[in-house]
C-alpha cells in the first residue's frame, strides 16, 4: 500500500474575526424599520404628529453604508496584497450569484402579488368567478378594471360604508401612468426611462469589453457614461413621481393600483441607486486608484452583473406595470 500526497490545493486566506456582519445587520434593520415606519406614517399617521421614522431611517442607512464601505475597503486591500487565491475568488463569484438570485426571488414575489391582484382578486371583488359570490354583500356596485378608476371603497360610498374593517381612506387617481393616458408619446416618461436604462446596459458591456482588452481609457470612458445614464434614470424617476403626485393624483393612498405601482417602481428605483453607486465606486477605483486589469476586475464584473439584472427587471416592470 502506497501513500500519495497532493499539491493541487491552494492556501486559503482566512481573515481575522470581524464584527462587520453584525454591524451591517444592525444598520440594515434600522434602515428597513425606519422606511416601513415612514410609509406607515404617510398612510395612517396623523398629519400633526411628528415621529422619529426619518431619523431612524437615515441613521440606519448611514450606519449600514459606513459598514459596507469599511468592509469592502478591507476586501480590496486584501486582494491588492495578493491574499486572495483563485479558490477565494470563486467564492466571491458564488456569493454574488446567490445575492442576485435572492434579488430575483424578491422581485418575483412582488410580480406574483401583482398577477394575483390583477387576475384573481380584482375580478372576484367585481363578482366574477367562484370568489365573487359574496360581492353583493361586500362591494355592491364595484366594477373591476385595470388601472382601477374606482376603488371598492369608493364604490360603496366611502370608508364609513365599508362592511369590513376600515383600514384608511383611499381615493382613485385621476390618471394612471399607462401609455394610453399619456398626453403625447414624446412626453411619456416611462419610455425615456426605458431607453436610458437599456442604453446604460450597452455602455456597461462596452466598458467590460474595454477592460478585457486591457484598454483602461475605453473602460473609464464608457463606465463613466454608464454612471451618468444611471443618474439620469433616477432623475427621470423622481420627475415621474412628482408628475404622479402633483398632476395625476396617483399616490400610495390611491388604492391597490397606487400601492403596487409605487411598490414595484420604488423598489426598482432603490436598486438602480444601489447599482449606480456600485458602478460609480468602480469608476473611482479605476480612475483614482488605478485598480483593475484584464485578469483582475471582479469588483466591476460583479457590479455589471447586478446592473444587467436591474435592467432585466425594468423590462418586465415596464411591460406589466406600464403597458399590459
Amino acid at each position: 500500500m502506497t501513500t500519495q500526497s497532493s499539491t493541487e490545493y491552494e492556501k486559503y486566506y482566512v481573515p481575522e474575526k470581524s464584527k462587520m456582519a453584525i454591524c451591517a445587520t444592525i444598520g440594515l434593520f434600522l434602515s428597513t424599520y425606519g422606511a416601513a415606519s415612514i410609509m406607515n406614517d404617510m398612510t395612517f399617521g396623523d398629519p400633526g404628529v411628528e415621529t422619529n421614522s426619518w431619523t431612524i431611517f437615515w441613521v440606519g442607512l448611514f450606519f449600514f453604508s459606513a459598514t459596507l464601505f469599511a468592509w469592502f475597503r478591507i476586501a480590496i486591500k486584501e486582494n491588492i496584497a495578493g491574499l486572495n487565491s483563485a479558490q477565494l475568488k470563486k467564492s466571491y463569484v458564488l456569493g454574488m450569484f446567490w445575492f442576485i438570485f435572492s434579488e430575483v426571488m424578491f422581485f418575483l414575489a412582488f410580480f406574483g402579488a401583482l398577477f394575483y391582484l390583477r387576475n384573481l382578486v380584482g375580478p372576484w371583488l367585481a363578482g366574477e368567478g367562484e370568489g365573487g359570490r359574496m360581492n353583493h354583500l361586500l362591494w355592491e356596485g364595484f366594477e373591476y378594471n385595470w388601472p382601477m378608476s374606482l376603488t371598492p371603497q369608493e364604490a360603496v360610498g366611502g370608508a364609513a360604508n365599508q362592511p369590513i374593517a376600515n383600514m384608511g381612506s383611499f381615493t382613485s387617481a385621476e390618471k394612471s401612468m399607462a401609455f394610453g393616458e399619456a398626453a403625447a408619446w414624446y412626453l411619456w416618461l416611462p419610455m425615456w426611462n426605458t431607453l436610458v436604462l437599456l442604453s446604460s446596459s450597452v455602455t456597461v458591456h462596452i466598458a467590460h469589453m474595454g477592460i478585457l482588452d486591457g484598454n483602461k481609457r475605453k473602460f473609464n470612458l464608457w463606465l463613466g457614461i454608464s454612471v451618468v445614464l444611471g443618474m439620469l434614470f433616477v432623475g427621470l424617476q423622481i420627475l415621474e413621481y412628482y408628475e404622479a403626485y402633483a398632476h395625476y393624483g396617483l399616490t400610495l393612498n390611491s388604492g391597490i393600483y397606487g400601492s403596487t405601482f409605487f411598490m414595484l417602481t420604488g423598489f426598482h428605483g432603490f436598486h438602480v441607486v444601489m447599482g449606480m453607486t456600485m458602478l460609480l465606486i468602480q469608476w473611482l477605483r479605476s480612475v483614482k486608484g488605478g485598480h483593475f486589469t484584464a485578469d483582475d476586475h471582479f469588483g466591476f464584473e460583479a457590479s455589471s452583473w447586478y446592473w444587467h439584472f436591474v435592467d432585466v427587471v425594468w423590462v418586465f416592470l415596464f411591460l406589466f406595470v406600464y403597458i399590459l
